[in-house]
């Protein structure tokens, strides 16, 4: 196990360029089975989820070439189906959250698909319903493996139906439009996700020769094909790790560059750091964070406490809650968190309160931050990520902590942000990478 030790203080100052997008990569990925011929796609984020996914198709007979870094093809001519009743595979898929996307294609092309409980972020109930129920409105049929741990869904002839989904699930929009691309007739998708990342997803299904419109609304129409072909697609950046970099700019910047955001896919994620007092300014498709001594939180118009809460897209993502609380404890004023979407991704906020942080944990869904104005520096300490998120928000306030902090279970990061420490180390950061055994010396 490796540990990150951060010696806190050092100001950030420099031009950084965003990775591709995890969450759209996963998805782009995993489309690449819906044909024989060849997929290449540019701006594939060098990451842990990413490239275990990329070793999941390999081991599935999928031809992979690494083109460049960030760029690959892939090829699923042949697929090994007799590899996903394998115990090999069942472990892989237990621990990576992106093989649940492997089921669309999956039985959309081969009308049969064996999937484990998948992994991921410990965060709270991350159900599978939608993605079922969606492949039982188009035909599919179940069985549980209770001793395996897996699912076996059948569907040799899927036909297109009207559904409405119970939730406006991202990886469920994406599963269950993979899935009907192929299937006979038309499909209609109400209540669909409509993030950037399904967007993305269309468009390559659409270069592939899908017919897929309502692109960018929750009611998508897609007209089934007899078959897709080969196409190139480019990831856009990931808005998280913009977001990421907002909030060290605003802790810990003394002017920083954020260069190719795609600025009109970021939705409102600029405009909620405005409203804890975040300066940003936008110079083309680049944002430029200038040194902030102080920020202040807005109110709303009435005079009442500002809230910030993730919603579905176009409202706020939730995988941005956790960096904007971290910015919340050195800002002017007091503003209230509500993450409705997992009950568990808040509890990371024991370990800011131990670093001095103002923190109310109201219950698993809020919490109230009470901001320092950079009256008092938070503490160093040692901490655990959690996941994903939690991990990168630690990352920030160990940045702006007074001392030297020591981040365990850092794999967590590395699912979801390419050579973090080299990057930032760049920008003036003082970050070391070191082995568990190395960092109790």
């Amino acid at each position: 196990m490796e540990s990150f030790i951060i010696e806190g203080g050092h100001p950030l100052k420099g031009t950084i360029t965003p990775q591709g997008a995890k969450n759209e990569a996963l998805q782009v990925i995993c489309a690449s089975l819906l044909t024989s011929d060849e997929v290449r796609i540019k701006n594939i984020p060098d990451i842990l989820d990413v490239n275990n996914l990329i070793r999941l198709l390999t081991d599935m007979g999928v031809e992979v070439r690494r083109i460049d870094r960030n760029e690959y093809s892939f090829r699923a001519k042949k697929i090994n189906l007799k590899y996903l009743e394998s115990d090999e595979f069942v472990r892989k898929c237990s621990s990576l959250r992106g093989s649940v996307l492997l089921i669309g294609p999956l039985l959309a092309r081969f009308g049969k698909a064996v999937v484990a409980k998948p992994g991921g972020d410990k965060i709270g109930r991350r159900r599978l319903d939608t993605h079922f129920l969606g492949f039982k409105n188009l035909g599919a049929t179940f069985s549980h493996n209770e001793g395996q741990g897996t699912f076996e869904i059948n569907g040799k002839t899927l036909k297109g139906c009207y559904m409405l989904l119970d939730e406006a699930s991202v990886t469920g929009t994406a599963n269950i439009i993979m899935a009907a691309v192929l299937a006979k007739g038309t499909t209609t998708i109400y209540n669909a996700a409509c993030e950037p990342y399904i967007q993305q997803l269309c468009h390559l299904l659409n270069h592939m020769g899908a017919r897929i419109s309502g692109i960018a609304s929750n009611l998508l129409t897609i007209v089934g094909v007899e078959s897709l072909h080969g196409a190139t697609h480019k990831i856009l950046p990931d808005m998280i790790e913009v977001g990421s970099f907002i909030g060290m700019a605003a802790m810990v910047g003394e002017g920083i560059r954020i260069k190719d955001v795609s600025v009109r896919n970021l939705g409102i994620i600029p405009d909620s750091f405005r409203k804890l007092g975040v300066k940003i300014n936008v110079d083309g498709d680049d944002l430029v964070i200038p040194h902030m001594s102080h920020y202040e939180i807005d109110s709303f118009i009435d005079g009442s406490i500002m809230t910030l809460a993730d919603a579905p897209w176009p409202g706020l993502t939730p995988d941005l809650i956790s960096v904007l609380l971290v910015v919340a404890t050195q800002a002017r004023g007091s503003v209230l968190f509500h993450q409705k979407m997992f009950e568990s991704r808040l509890f990371f906020v024991d370990k800011l309160i131990d670093m001095g942080a103002q923190i109310i944990l109201c219950d698993p869904h809020r919490a109230v931050v009470v901001g320092h104005d950079h009256k008092i520096r938070l503490r160093a300490g040692r901490m655990t990520s959690p996941d994903i998120r939690a991990g990168i928000a630690l990352l920030i306030a160990a940045l702006s902590a007074n001392g030297t902090s020591r981040i365990d279970n850092i794999a967590q990061i590395d699912r979801g942000y390419e050579d973090i420490e080299a990057r930032l180390n760049a920008l003036g950061a003082n970050i070391k990478r070191v082995t568990s055994k190395q960092a109790d010396k």
